[in-house]
């Protein structure tokens, strides 16, 4: 092993040991019974999963991965950088619907936010019993924080060491069973293999799990495996070598130590790994609860236990014997395939549905190994540690009371849809159709099939063309080679291609692999020389809308399901795609209609600078009624900014309106609270059911006088030429459009050369989750920040000044609110220079 190889691995080493130290600290803090840490990884906006204490990982692998911009409580607790609390189910509908119908179960969680320099590493999460909305019930949310704090001041000395990739995740989640609520002395050692040099370290508990002093632990491989297990010394070395070039079990080894008692051996490498790659495991002692397994053997009903990562511990004769397998083969595997007839759909959710929550679960499963397939009755009764199942024949359960009864041979046998497999867990059209209410243009409805579709069916490419003057258009393509789709971007209806006969035809199109369409449609462009593809044609209302192309790297075959399934979804997008177009036609006349009504140019003055910006939403309709002017009133400038309630083309049409009326009294230069109190006579005459803020500042550029007034809007930021900046306490009216006996107080300060007086929307400081004072405190620190005054050397510019300003929300791709900024300053006149 190199000594760089060494080096990464001892690196990885420390970030698993962190990050799983932190997992299991949670479940105690939080009384919870999973937890695990989320991390941010390579890919820009994605967070991975890294650890996971207390579930199986592949049941959970929909979750594996997460977007920051959807709206999960992870992704928010990580983006806004504060933590989430979800008493109980009802509160997680409430808050984050399409969260829960992905987990629709009873369960409360904490999402904590792990602090680093400049954003969040990622987020500390656990899952703990539903508990009501009160306060006493809820965790230990301090104990929380300091441990996701312990985690980020780790991650920053490890960042600060090895660098940022130190602490970037790829790959799959380590998943761990949670410790023993009354561990017995000794019960779990660590220790890791370097197999380049075969040299082994291991922490005290590991040395007393196996009777010796640390002075005389065994230094290598062969050692520790005669250690741990003296008749499977050689299974274990093998395990060692195959998780070294990254290959571990597919289960933690059952081993026997030396005095016959059993250990579980889990092994694993760091992500990435090679064949140089440190091995990181533990050794598991059961203690003396393993030799009470025969207790159950007796009885006449099956009986297995499993852990909370799916590992089947124990199983009795009866179990066996329904199971239709040895014991031997069933213990120490994982009961999807320990017992496979017992996962995929519906089954899966019934795993789900007894590991996150408190009540037993029963369900009915048709055994197909067992000749014409025999149904079976199983009960799940979860536990902190283990999930106990009973199993038996279906004839032989009263469904009243779920306890074993005599036969019944007149009893008619179950009803073939009373259990029929539900299509929710191949994938939620529900999940689906609640992401879809949040996307409103074609790109944002496209973003969301390509986030929640693709994973969910395998799938590694998607093109969606829409309908328009009988061609085809790409409006969306994620997977394809650069430029491939090109070809078929414009072509008509009578064009011999699948993604235009699935939408002609009315029905989908499925290939199992590449070679079955070039037979189907010959001449076709291909992209691979292998892979699977399904085109859905996209019809709302019975109108058509487009087709969805699906492509899939391997070849594949399309069940049933999977077929009804798609078809479904595919109209759930066409319904979703028809109300982005109506849409995007609002949002392009809206647009034109506020860049019409937008000043093209401010006002200008010799002895005045002004500079104005505006952002529009990044949320749902992005055009609003935001809007800022600099008018001419009598010798002086009039600075204005205002904002009116809502998006879309009445939100500007309103803006105009307000935009103009402001205008007229300001160039007769009416004193401000009469500006505001006449535009509040308009706005109420016009009753367009909206309302307004605004704010007015009538300024004398010769002398820097000015008069303030403002209507329900966010107080002026003035900085003065030494930098020190202040909020203006400014009283204030109601906003404007409520109240036609509304008064507006006028307030007078004085504008020195050189200073900056800062007028903005509520867009600008307003976050999720916060008080908009910590957003206008912000705001003036970042002007205090901006530099020297405009005017002396070695400042920053005005504009320079408003893009900083800006900045943050500019680069946010979550931006619920316009934005508006309006800078002024005064140059410095002849006799002050």
């Amino acid at each position: 092993m190199t000594a760089s190889g060494e080096h990464v691995g001892r690196a990885r080493e420390r970030l698993t040991a962190l990050l799983v130290d932190a997992s299991i600290g949670a479940l105690g803090a939080a009384g919870g019974h999973v937890a695990g840490v989320y991390l941010r990884s390579g890919t820009p906006g994605l967070l991975r999963l890294a650890t996971l204490v207390g579930l199986p990982g592949p049941m959970f692998r929909p979750w594996w991965r997460l977007q920051v911009d959807r709206p999960f409580p992870v992704a928010d607790a990580y983006r806004l950088g504060v933590r989430v609390v979800l008493p109980n189910a009802t509160e997680m509908v409430r808050r984050y619907p399409q969260f829960a119908a992905g987990l629709p179960f009873q369960f409360g969680s904490v999402y904590t936010p792990v602090p680093g320099a400049a954003s969040a590493f990622g987020v500390l999460t656990v899952l703990r019993p539903a508990t009501p909305d009160t306060e006493d019930e809820l965790p230990d949310l301090d104990r929380l924080g300091r441990l996701a704090e312990d985690l980020g001041a780790g991650l920053r000395e490890l960042v600060a060491k090895e660098g940022d990739a130190a602490v970037a995740w790829e790959g799959e989640p380590v998943c761990l069973r949670p410790p023993a609520a009354r561990p017995g002395p000794a019960r779990v050692g660590r220790f890791t293999w370097d197999p380049a040099t075969s040299a082994v370290h291991g922490d005290d508990r590991l040395h007393a799990l196996l009777g010796v002093a640390p002075a005389e632990f065994p230094g290598t491989g062969a050692e520790l495996a005669a250690a741990v297990a003296p008749a499977d010394a050689h299974q274990v070395l093998t395990a060692l070598r195959e998780t070294a070039a990254g290959k571990p079990p597919g289960s933690p080894l059952r081993v026997r130590a030396g005095d016959g008692a059993a250990r579980l051996l889990e092994l694993w490498p760091p992500p990435g790994a090679t064949e140089a790659s440190l091995v990181s495991g533990i050794v598991v002692d059961p203690g003396p609860a393993a030799s009470a397994d025969g207790a159950a053997d007796l009885l006449p009903h099956g009986v297995f236990c499993l852990d909370r990562t799916g590992l089947v511990l124990y199983v009795n004769p009866a179990a066996a014997r329904l199971a239709g397998r040895p014991r031997a083969e069933l213990q120490g595997r994982p009961v999807w395939e320990a017992m496979p007839w017992l996962s995929g759909p519906p089954y899966d959710d019934h795993w789900r549905g007894a590991l996150l929550s408190p009540g037993p679960v029963h369900f009915q499963v048709r055994h197909e190994d067992t000749g014409e397939g025999e149904w079976l009755s199983l009960s799940l009764h979860p536990g902190p540690e283990l999930v106990t199942c009973t199993v038996v024949p279906a004839d032989r359960i009263d469904p009243a009371v779920h306890l074993p009864r005599p036969p019944d041979p007149d009893a008619a046998g179950p009803s073939d849809t009373a259990d029929r497999p539900s299509m929710a867990p191949l994938y939620r059209p529900i999940a689906l159709a609640i992401a879809l209410t949040d996307a409103v243009t074609a790109r944002q409805v496209s973003a969301v099939v390509t986030q929640e579709l693709l994973p969910a069916f395998g799938g590694r490419r998607l093109a969606i063309y829409l309908l328009q003057d009988r061609h085809f258009y790409l409006a969306w393509e994620n997977g394809f080679p650069p430029g491939f789709l090109s070809p078929f971007d414009g072509v008509g209806l009578d064009a011999h291609l699948p993604g235009v006969e699935t939408l002609t035809t009315g029905r989908p199109l499925f290939f199992e692999s590449m070679q079955k369409l070039a037979d189907t449609y010959p001449g076709i462009p291909l992209d691979a020389s292998e892979g699977a593809r399904a085109f859905l044609p996209l019809i709302a209302s019975g109108r058509p809308v487009g087709s969805c192309i699906l492509g899939f790297d391997t070849e594949r075959g399309f069940s049933t399901e999977e077929r009804t399934v798609l078809t479904a979804l595919a109209g759930l997008i066409a319904h979703a795609m028809e109300k982005a177009q109506r849409y995007d036609s609002e949002a392009a006349l809206a647009r034109g209609l506020q860049q019409a009504l937008l000043p093209r140019r401010l006002s200008a003055h010799p002895l005045v600078e002004t500079v104005g910006r505006y952002l529009p939403g990044t949320q749902g309709m992005d055009v609003g009624g935001d809007w800022y002017d600099v008018v001419e009133a009598g010798d002086g400038l009039a600075l204005v900014i205002g904002d009116v309630q809502g998006h879309g083309v009445q939100a500007a049409a309103t803006m105009g309106q307000l935009r103009s009326a402001v205008r007229a009294f300001a160039l007769g230069d009416r004193p401000p609270d009469e500006v505001l109190s006449g535009t509040n006579h308009l706005l109420i005459d016009l009753d367009p059911g909206q309302f307004a803020s605004c704010c007015y500042v009538r300024l004398d550029p010769a002398t820097g006088h000015a008069r303030v007034a403002r209507a329900g809007h966010p107080p002026p930021l003035l900085r003065a030429p030494d930098g020190r900046t202040r909020v203006l306490e400014i009283p204030g009216g109601v906003v404007l459009g409520v109240d036609p006996r509304a008064r507006y107080p006028v307030t007078e300060l004085e504008l020195a050369p050189d200073a900056i007086l800062a007028l903005y929307t509520d867009g600008l400081v307003e976050r999720p989750g916060a008080d908009i004072d910590d957003g206008i405190t912000a705001l003036r620190v970042a002007l205090a920040q901006a530099g020297p005054a405009p005017g002396r050397r070695g400042g920053r510019s005005l504009p320079a000044v408003a893009d900083r300003l800006t900045a943050m929300a500019r680069h946010s791709a979550a931006r619920p609110d316009d934005v508006a900024l309006l800078l002024a300053t005064r140059r410095p006149g002849p006799a002050m220079t």
